[in-house]
């Protein structure tokens, strides 16, 4: 009834419609010319194809498009496209730019391919980006194989990362066989990491899933880490980071550091870490700093409700870090470590000792918080030991605390 009332006269009614239409077509036009598919742009789908320059040349009109766009799409369809060491640098014109991602990049076979800058996919100084979905290979096996023989090597590049970006989202991506760490995020501000696969053998050096450093306002969710070394590593600078629903293992836990190897250095603060399991990994929740002198800081943490299966270390301060027993600096630690809860932590250890803070002599850890604590080994009550340490500890409590 009420299309016939407006409609009166039909040669009204065909003006509204086609009218209408042009609207749509307008609207779906403008839709499509916002979308930078990579192959329009001579990227091959083979694998074999290096596709480095038609990535930068999609990237690049994506990220140029006209201002004032709500958000252009850079397209990568299915298929594995072979990429060198890319920059995707910014600011863009356009508001958001997503990376949609179906297929997988692949990286060369040969590792010094990539040079010698540390990364091989880069995004620097831009604003409103989101990653999704689609795989990273960045076939590492053969880099990790040089490093293991002491010959000269390239110092490795990182899968993905993020510098002085702002507004990010990476959600629904896989990682394998990264050289380096998988996923950098490094002087930027919100960042969310949401349900990300990132996986590396557990004997791969130096393959951490995330590094958060000088970041604030980042959150890691619903994700599945298993690496050769730190799950999640956290680096000087970070603050109000929240981490959430992950699951660890194998790999080195989530360690907060190392922290104090250089005498200036920005302190970590305001970190949670909840609903966690961790399997089979060389540590659970760690905090780690070099035994020099420092102005770092640690403080206002809190760990709470995970899960332990079969983890060496469950709980861990170690302000004595020297990894390898090389050059170490035999002093005392500077960071001071503050205000650290952990709170409804059970499961099994494969070490005795499941509880162990060794805090620095010249600036003792303080406000250490144990709640609710219940770790076993081989089927007996775990042990724990203090050193320089002042808290409290309620609640349920194995193995005895020792604070």
């Amino acid at each position: 009834m009420a299309y016939r009332n407006i409609c009166n006269c039909n040669n009204y009614c065909v003006a509204l419609v086609v009218l209408f239409m042009g609207v749509l077509s307008s609207n779906a036009a403008a839709a499509a010319s916002n979308s930078f598919n990579v192959m329009k742009f001579g990227a091959k789908p083979d694998g074999k194809t290096d596709s480095t320059q038609a990535f930068v040349k999609t990237w690049a009109s994506a990220c140029s498009s006209a201002s004032g766009q709500a958000n252009a799409v850079m397209y990568v369809p299915k298929g594995r496209f072979l990429i060198k060491a890319v920059v995707f640098r910014g600011p863009c014109k356009t508001r958001r730019v997503t990376v949609r991602i179906d297929g997988t990049l692949v990286a060369p076979t040969d590792y010094w391919a990539l040079g010698n800058s540390g990364y091989w996919i880069l995004f620097i100084k831009v604003t409103g980006v989101t990653v999704v979905g689609g795989s990273l290979d960045a076939k590492g096996a053969a880099f990790w194989a040089c490093r293991r023989s002491g010959k000269t090597c390239p110092v490795g590049a990182r899968s993905i990362t993020f510098n002085w970006a702002n507004n990010i989202v990476i959600t629904g991506l896989t990682s394998i066989n990264s050289q380096q760490t998988h996923l950098v995020i490094n002087s930027c501000n919100n960042v969310v990491v949401r349900n990300v696969k990132l996986i590396a053998p557990s004997e791969s050096p130096n393959t951490d899933g995330i590094h958060v450093q000088s970041s604030a306002g980042v959150t890691i969710t619903g994700s599945i880490l298993q690496t050769g070394d730190d799950c999640i590593s956290i680096g000087p600078g970070t603050t109000n980071l929240h981490i959430s629903n992950i699951k660890c293992g194998p790999g080195h836990g989530v360690s907060i550091g190392s922290l104090g190897k250089e005498l200036k250095e920005d302190g970590v603060q305001n970190v949670t870490l909840t609903n966690a399991v961790f399997s089979g990994s060389d540590n659970g929740v760690r905090i780690k700093s070099w035994a020099r002198p420092s102005t770092g800081f640690v403080r206002n943490i809190l760990f709470q409700n995970i899960i332990m299966r079969n983890v060496e270390n469950p709980i861990i301060i170690d302000q004595n870090y020297c990894p390898n027993n090389q050059a170490c600096p035999n002093q005392s630690s500077g960071v001071k470590i503050s205000q650290v809860t952990f709170r409804n932590i059970q499961g099994t250890s494969a070490t005795a000792e499941a509880v162990t803070f060794d805090c620095s002599p010249s600036h003792p850890c303080t406000g250490i918080r144990l709640q609710n604590i219940k770790l076993t080994y081989m089927n007996k009550d775990a042990t724990s030991s203090c050193k320089n340490i002042d808290g409290t500890s309620s609640g349920l409590l194995v193995p005895e605390s020792c604070l």
